[in-house]
């Protein structure tokens, strides 16, 4: 592309965040607009420089600045929503979440997909996965704790499986879809247009990663109050023994009494890097696959799909 003829730069978009910042150039740019940073004097000009403490502002070569602003308002409009995370959607999320970040750089930073990050060379490649990996251990710590002391005279295996339940991909998914978390994410042109933001496995990712910006910024006490927050319902649901369902044995014992062949799981496939792997888990029955469903664990993704098997059972 021929460097465009700057003369008088002129101010598109005006933000405190660096990742806004980030995004409308990234916008501009897939629209063969050169954009650049500029802070203060609109004349100071670094292209894709590192962001001051103060506001930061888009600009563009003047004769192509009104095309700017439309490319923005239409890709706003185009979607419905917001095509950035303005500080006031920041607020609302806050709001949200009940807790408000002293650093908000780490909530933006749970809300960036790794295909933002990739495609956004003026970034350190900051997103979401570091915090996701932290999110789940803090959760299973803190679900387990929890669960040892509400519930004292559960054996293991109940506990295990209360647990398993409150902190699976499916329940972390509908968690962030009531706080509409996927409005907030920060995500690549390839995702944008995939539906990432109603993928279950990014928006339980999304919500791990605000787990861990939340202990970051205020603590083990901090993260702890939102979780209860948010999962209290999951787990006083574990009250009911007979709500701590083994889906598997249930099917086993349904098959029986119908006088069908016993099920069969099989691994269908594997995605995720090491540390976050995912399984896709098939239960056949009778050489008919009567549930599929994917997992952190394959012990997971089983009892999901046996639970797809018994309803599939019931509905003939």
């Amino acid at each position: 592309m021929e460097p465009q003829d700057m003369g008088s730069p002129v101010v598109v978009f005006d933000t405190a965040s660096d990742i806004e910042a980030s995004v409308v150039m990234s916008l501009l740019d897939s629209h063969g607009i050169g954009a650049f940073r500029v802070s203060g004097n609109p004349q100071a000009i670094w292209p894709m420089a590192v962001a001051s403490l103060g506001r930061i502002q888009v600009a563009v070569a003047a004769p192509v600045a009104e095309e700017a602003r439309r490319v923005i308002e239409s890709h706003r409009q185009e979607r419905g929503q917001r095509v950035v995370r303005l500080p006031d959607d920041l607020d609302a999320l806050e709001r949200t979440l009940g807790y408000e970040f002293e650093n908000r750089r780490l909530l933006e930073q749970a809300l960036t997909h790794r295909s933002r990050a990739a495609e956004d060379s003026s970034r350190d490649g900051a997103d979401n996965e570091s915090l996701e990996f932290l999110g789940d251990a803090l959760l299973g710590f803190v679900v387990a704790d929890w669960l040892f002391h509400q519930y004292p005279k559960y054996d293991e295996g109940q506990k295990s499986k209360i647990k398993a339940t409150v902190v699976s991909t499916q329940a972390l998914a509908r968690h962030a879809e009531a706080m509409r978390l996927g409005d907030y994410l920060i995500l690549g042109r390839g995702e944008e247009k995939t539906g990432g933001r109603e993928k279950p496995a990014l928006l339980a990712d999304a919500f791990e990663a605000v787990v861990a910006a939340i202990f970051i910024d205020g603590g083990l006490d901090a993260a702890a109050t939102f979780l209860r927050q948010q999962l209290k319902d999951a787990v006083d649901a574990g009250r009911d023994p007979s709500l701590v369902v083994d889906y598997k044995s249930a099917l086993q014992e349904r098959l029986q009494a119908l006088g069908r062949p016993l099920p069969h799981y099989r691994l269908a496939g594997e995605s995720g890097p090491d540390h976050q792997k995912r399984f896709l888990v098939e239960v056949v029955v009778g050489g008919v696959v009567r549930g599929a469903a994917t997992g952190r664990a394959k012990k997971e993704a089983e009892q999901d799909a046996a639970r797809q098997a018994l309803a599939s059972l019931e509905e003939g």
